[in-house]
């Protein structure tokens, strides 16, 4: 084998692949990125690197920041390489890859955030954006409100110049902004969360006004925090990752895999300017709304419908859920049934034409997406992206059979065992608790459903927790390949037990 070519700013120009074209000595930063994982590389990082070729956004170089210990990890492996990123695009015929470059530096991890807080209250930052997982606003999953009572939430109200948290950090940094006389910055998340800007105004905004009422007021009113939509599926790295990124001749750290289908609709609402991101694909759109809806509902619900159940049965990836005739089946029926008809149509698609789209998407063998990864954090992602739905067809009237499979699936899945014995890992932050109630629910189902934390009163609405119960006491006595088959079975409105 050929010696691999070390990723840095000196080797562009031996690189085997295309990489940056414009001089990275030359740019300056405009934005701050808290959060930078494999999908920021991939998509809002890629946007920009496809200005920058246009000779364009100079000044919007992004700078790389993180709140967690375990980003030092990532900042280091960046560092080595000049911020650099291999990406490479699968597609089920082809793999293409490139090398892109518009982060020019990682900030580092502190426990005060000072380097952090610094570079958000100087004056060349105009944007900070973010992607902390849905599960990182500090949201109450029943009520959807400010959860102000969480112990890193009432530490950086009582320690406003010490914060924990990334948003202690922001409403720190904005703070120093107003005292010294210039403007806040953008807000702008890019979290798979329905309305993620409005979310990211009340945990900025919510949070200051326990320290700083006036703060608060100022930022609600001077600063903005646009609504948007982003997708693109951007796996894990790991060895198998890094090897296929060898095989192209580059020696990267820290590669990123990913599908060739980009999408990123965001509402036009920047306080401080932006980079024009529409010359590149992207979307600006006053009803971000319509295009999220879609979008969390059939791609990241749907991933909700395949992971668990891919998991009790020793799937590894979601490819490998979608070649499963039972798994993809389910898909398919709980897409047509239950989630289509809650979703309106957008500008170039339909919801049925999107879900044909999603299908493709994932089954997608070169993207090796685990249901591990997929699964984790379901009690954020089953609150954020099932249960509205499920709460949208009760109010229709509509057939809640499939999402309640679904739901058994995930409390069964919960319990911590496969099909075949083995163990399923923690994969969840709140793990202990879920693990109790799913042991709990194997002899008694509505221990499940008494999460109100989770559920709400939705243990009150015969139409889904009478079908919950059916269907984990057949995934407990029959086995989760019955429960599937049972479910492709049935008629439209036909519960499990009359299957």
């Amino acid at each position: 084998m050929d010696e691999l070519i070390p990723l840095s700013n000196k080797t562009l120009d031996r690189l085997p692949v295309p990489g940056p074209t414009y001089d990275r000595n030359r740019l300056t930063p405009g934005i701050v990125h808290i959060g930078v994982g494999n999908f920021h590389r991939a998509h809002q990082a890629w946007y920009l690197h496809q200005l920058m070729e246009q000779g364009l956004a100079q000044d919007w170089a992004i700078l790389g920041a993180g709140v967690r210990p375990y980003d030092a990890a990532m900042r280091e492996r960046l560092l080595a390489q000049d911020c650099l990123t291999t990406l490479i695009a699968l597609d089920p015929g082809s793999v293409s890859a490139e090398v892109i470059g518009p982060m020019i530096d990682y900030l580092p991890i502190e426990d005060s955030h000072g380097a952090l807080i610094a570079a958000m209250a100087a004056p060349s930052t105009r944007i900070v954006a973010l992607t902390v997982t849905e599960s990182g606003y500090y949201i109450d999953p029943v009520t959807k409100g400010f959860d102000a009572a969480h112990p890193e939430i009432q530490h950086d109200a009582t320690h406003p110049d010490d914060p924990r948290t990334a948003f202690g950090a922001m409403v720190k940094a904005l703070k120093l902004r107003r005292a010294a006389g210039l403007g806040p910055f953008t807000g702008l998340s890019c979290d798979n969360l329905q309305g993620n800007g409005a979310i990211l105004r009340q945990t900025v905004v919510s949070l200051a006004r326990l320290s700083d009422p006036d703060l608060a007021d100022w930022i609600d009113r001077a600063a903005s925090f646009p609504n948007s939509m982003v997708d693109c599926i951007a796996p894990a790295t790991g060895p198998t990752e890094r090897a296929l990124c060898a095989d192209l001749g580059i020696a990267d750290a820290a590669p990123v895999t990913h599908e060739t289908f980009r999408q990123w609709v965001i509402e036009d609402a920047f306080c401080a300017g932006r980079p024009d991101w529409d010359k590149v694909g992207a979307t600006f759109s006053d009803d971000v709304h319509a295009y999220e809806t879609m979008k969390i509902r059939i791609l990241n619900a749907g991933h909700q419908v395949l992971a668990n159940a891919g998991e009790l049965l020793g799937l590894e990836t979601i490819a490998d859920c979608m070649a499963n005739p039972l798994v993809r089946g389910l898909f398919a029926k709980v897409q047509a049934e239950e989630i289509t008809p809650t979703v309106h149509p957008v500008p170039g698609t339909t919801p049925t034409a999107y879900a044909e789209l999603i299908t493709e998407r994932f089954a997608n063998p070169r993207i090796v997406d685990t249901t591990r990864r997929v699964a984790f954090d379901g009690s954020a992602r089953h609150t954020g992206f099932v249960l509205p739905i499920l709460r949208d067809q009760l109010a229709r009237g509509g057939s809640v059979s499939g999402l309640a499979l679904v739901e058994a699936l995930w409390a069964r899945m919960c319990a911590g065992s496969r099909e075949d014995g083995s163990l399923i890992e923690p994969n969840d932050p709140a793990w202990t608790e879920l693990n109790a109630a799913a042991l709990a629910a194997r002899s008694r189902p509505m221990a499940w459903l008494e999460q109100t934390r989770l559920y709400g009163d939705l243990k009150d609405q015969p139409a889904f927790a009478d079908a919950f119960v059916d269907w984990l006491q057949i995934l407990w006595s029959e086995g989760t390949t019955a429960a599937l088959g049972r479910y492709a079975a049935s008629d439209r409105q036909t519960a499990p037990s009359e299957a």
